[in-house]
């Protein structure tokens, strides 16, 4: 994504950052013995793929947003025949389904690749909120099987079906992202009134049998989705605007908000809006539908947010709960022509620094309209693959250990009671220095000391509440990896 698209991103996180800070302050445990079991095991995973993929991929767009009357940096519209004329440009970017061809689409390599890098598991976008479906659901005809998408002749026309059979191979294990609000659906956004913002376009209180045939229509395709495409491992739904919502907290939402949704004049952005999915029963049937299935119903505090997902940044401390940061690898959540990646340090450093806090990095890369990967995106996953072959054991089924950082150098510990301390390189470092200070961890008497990758015991002294090591020259014109460097403290 280009800088513009990716600084409108950025903006929209901040957005909501104030929102994200006050949701990482409450989590309410799960009790279902078997959904525990498996979060423990995608706590131990760390590093996952999200994919944002859909339509609008071919302009190069943000994913969905422009299509929603608000007056925000992230809904303008630049592309289609007329984007001043609002009825016109949902015209042209429902009309992009006509044109979706990804003829290039090879799922069994992007799954090489993220097995390579490390991934342990990923979510696929089955639907975002312009509604367009990315599976073959018989609940729309909004969907890229559909005869008026050239892609439905093709033999992997349904998309999610081939993407979890090839990363299931890869021994990855799946998530399907879903969208709660369908800004296509008529129960949804009823053509008979204009919508307003990104919420239902009528009030669900006055046209309750509308609503309800809302609800079905979602409860539905997830259900739908978890029973035809085999083992789902994680339920991710977005648009935590749907929500169960009462006049309390109506109010509470509009005085915290007053100055970012409303202007002096009275303009509201955005509103507030009591629309229940009823996630409770919908919760039980796809439990039943694929046992132990973690949910993540992001932003909404409650039980079905299985673990929280803080959207495009790192906390600076570790939190008390399971979470996972979902950062764009490259531009934004979709596709743009030349977008910038990370380079592999920036990426490494972002998952040590994320694991030593005790959370996940789900990283995002966002196919193309023919269905390819940028090279960036292989670059990066192939940096990460490198350092992972010599580094993983410090990275996988770790826990986090006080003080988790201390200046350029993490920590993480493993159940044997092995501590991690990774040097991350500074800028313009090649290598790891002569010597290496920790001032906040110290070893037992005698204890030894090594770097991953390398069989040198390493010599050590104890320097007041730490210690320093000394790294062998030899070791350093030899170092095992890249732009990041672990060593083993046997015991501390």
């Amino acid at each position: 994504m280009k800088k513009g698209i990716f600084i409108i991103a950025l903006l929209f996180s901040a957005q909501i950052f104030a929102q994200a800070i006050y949701e990482d302050e409450r989590y309410v445990p799960e009790t279902d013995p078997l959904v525990l079991k498996n979060l423990d095991e995608w706590q131990g995973k760390k590093f996952g793929l999200l994919m944002h993929w859909g339509t609008y991929s071919q302009w190069g767009i943000v994913e969905s947003w422009s299509i929603c009357p608000e007056d925000y940096g992230w809904c303008e519209r630049k592309k289609g025949s007329n984007p001043a004329n609002y009825n016109q440009y949902i015209a042209d970017y429902e009309g992009l389904r006509k044109t979706f061809n990804p003829v290039k689409f090879d799922p069994a390599k992007w799954a090489k690749a993220a097995k390579y890098a490390g991934m342990k598991y990923m979510v696929f976008t089955t639907k975002h909120h312009d509604g367009f479906n990315m599976y073959d659901t018989k609940y729309s005809d909004y969907k890229i099987t559909s005869k008026d998408v050239p892609f439905h002749t093709n033999p992997k026309a349904d998309v999610l079906k081939e993407i979890f059979n090839s990363f299931r191979g890869e021994g990855i294990s799946t998530g399907a992202y879903f969208s709660k609000p369908d800004w296509h659906n008529e129960n949804y956004w009823d053509p008979y009134f204009p919508p307003f913002d990104r919420n239902v376009n009528y009030d669900p209180s006055l046209y309750p049998e509308k609503w309800q045939k809302y609800v079905d229509f979602t409860h539905n395709q997830i259900l739908e989705i978890l029973s035809n495409y085999g083992k789902v491992d994680i339920l991710w739904l977005d648009g935590g605007w749907v929500r169960k919502r009462d006049q309390v907290n109506i109010k509470e939402n509009y005085d915290e908000k007053f100055t970012e949704n409303e202007s002096k004049n009275g303009f509201i952005k955005h509103r507030v809006v009591d629309q229940d999915p009823k996630m409770d029963e919908l919760v039980v049937k796809a439990r039943q539908k694929q046992p132990g299935l973690i949910v993540v119903d992001r932003a909404v505090h409650g039980k079905n947010q299985n673990y929280l997902t803080p959207e495009g940044r790192v906390p600076a401390k570790t939190l008390p709960y399971p979470w996972e940061s979902c950062i764009p690898a490259g531009g934004g959540w979709s596709y743009s022509p030349g977008a910038e990646y990370m380079t592999g340090r920036q990426g490494i450093h972002m998952l040590v620094d994320i694991v030593a806090k005790g959370g996940n990095l789900l990283l995002n890369i966002a196919p193309g309209p023919e269905g390819e990967w940028d090279k960036g995106a292989y670059d990066l996953l192939q940096a990460y693959g490198d350092w992972m072959k010599v580094n993983s054991t410090a990275i996988y089924n770790t826990k986090p250990i006080e003080p988790y950082k201390e200046e350029n150098i993490c920590f993480t510990q493993n159940k044997a009671g092995n501590v991690f301390a990774f040097y991350l390189a500074k800028e313009g470092e090649n290598k790891i220095p002569a010597a290496v200070t920790v001032k906040s961890i110290s070893p037992k008497k005698g204890t030894k000391i090594t770097m991953l990758g390398s069989k040198t015991s390493l010599k050590w002294t104890k320097e007041g509440n730490g210690f320093k090591v000394v790294i062998p020259e030899n070791l350093r014109n030899n170092l095992p990896c890249k732009e990041a460097w672990a060593l083993k403290i046997e015991a501390i």
